[in-house]
């Protein structure tokens, strides 16, 4: 009796084996899709609308649908911003070097890979201007001051290293047209305040320093109301 039931326990376990390797090749391609990196605009537009698996809500909860941003609420434009300068800032963010008590953490719960392809999807966006509207008399005195600079107080003009139309210049120099006014004082009111220092050679903390509350104002507003344009296209 025991030859049979030999038998019959192989038979069961051999059945069980082929099931496995039935379901080995399922198994395997479902891994490969958890696990595979985030590449990509395709990719990055599947966090910016849905978030990531490691716990980064959606992006367009703070910057719109189409990263248009929230000018009320500061949250800054990121649609038409070069790849690079989103990329570094993301990094910044994920290893403190920019700090934010919003930014940090989502920053950290994305890969590099997934922040890179996030940076892809903001970037291949067409630019949208802020829809505000500031005081014309804010906007004449930013635009001077963006164009001239005051060369007395050691102040350059903005346009020197963000462009002729504030389309910005590479990965170093963001965008400054059509982004709102909000987040361009805020930000220059971190680097006047020493809260943020993530510029190259510091160069956005020395000029910061010597712009008074009012310049900062009135160099912002002008720079909401320009028309965005990618670097190098015709106006």
């Amino acid at each position: 009796m025991s030859a049979p039931a030999t038998s019959q326990a192989r038979g069961g376990a051999a059945h069980g084996l082929c099931a496995f390797a039935r379901l080995l090749p399922a198994a395997l391609i479902a891994a490969a899709v958890l696990t595979s990196p985030v590449r990509g605009q395709d990719g990055g537009r599947s966090i910016a609308e849905g978030g990531s698996g490691g716990g980064a809500p959606a992006c367009s909860s703070c910057h719109g649908q189409q990263g248009e941003g929230q000018p009320d609420s500061g949250f800054p434009r990121l649609s038409g911003l070069d790849r690079g300068y989103l990329t570094h800032q993301l990094d910044s963010f994920a290893s403190g070097g920019r700090k934010n008590e919003i930014m940090g953490p989502i920053a950290s719960a994305l890969t590099p890979e997934e922040r890179s392809a996030v940076a892809a999807f903001y970037a291949g966006l067409s630019a949208a201007g802020a829809q505000t509207k500031p005081s014309s008399q804010s906007v004449s005195a930013g635009g001077q001051l963006a164009r001239l600079g005051e060369w007395s107080n050691g102040v350059p003009p903005c346009i020197s290293c963000h462009g002729p139309t504030g389309a910005g210049v590479g990965g170093v120099f963001p965008a400054l047209a059509g982004q709102n006014a909000t987040y361009i004082a805020n930000q220059l009111n971190a680097w006047r305040n020493g809260e943020r220092a993530n510029d190259p050679m510091g160069l956005m903390a020395a000029v910061a320093k010597r712009l008074t509350e009012r310049q900062i104002e009135e160099v912002a507003a002008f720079f909401e109301t320009l028309t965005p344009t990618r670097p190098g296209a015709t106006p």
